[in-house]
């Protein structure tokens, strides 16, 4: 039965959310999704369904648009790092998505936790 890579994906994003759920005890999620031209991020209440804060390259003001290379990550990273703190959140679990922990999400969740995030 061979999976396709869109399905092997599918896989690898739902395995990493569901151990993430399993063990959240209420605290936020934070979500990265990566396409190949932007990077978006949020922190997502799972508790109430509610996105507390997001950032991603499409914002104007950052001069990251149609860019997603690892200067752009760290800048979304710094970016989320700051919207969370306003919205009252210091601690929260890293939901890479079927995503390899490495370069540009690397880049992001670095700069999140020098933002003072802790993940």
């Amino acid at each position: 039965m061979a999976l396709n890579k869109r399905e092997l994906f599918q896989k690898r994003r739902l395995r990493v959310r569901n151990k993430i759920k399993a063990m959240a005890n209420g605290r936020a999620r934070l979500s990265v999704h990566r396409s190949s031209k932007n990077i978006s991020v949020q922190l997502i209440d799972d508790v109430n369904g509610v996105t507390l804060a997001s950032a991603s390259t499409l914002e104007k003001d950052l001069g990251f648009v149609g860019k997603n290379n690892v200067e752009a990550s760290t800048a979304v990273g710094k970016l989320i790092a700051e919207r969370a703190k306003k919205a009252g959140v210091e601690e929260c679990y890293f939901d890479r998505g079927g995503f390899l922990f490495h370069g540009k999400i690397k880049a992001l969740a670095e700069a999140a936790r020098e933002g003072g995030l802790k993940f």
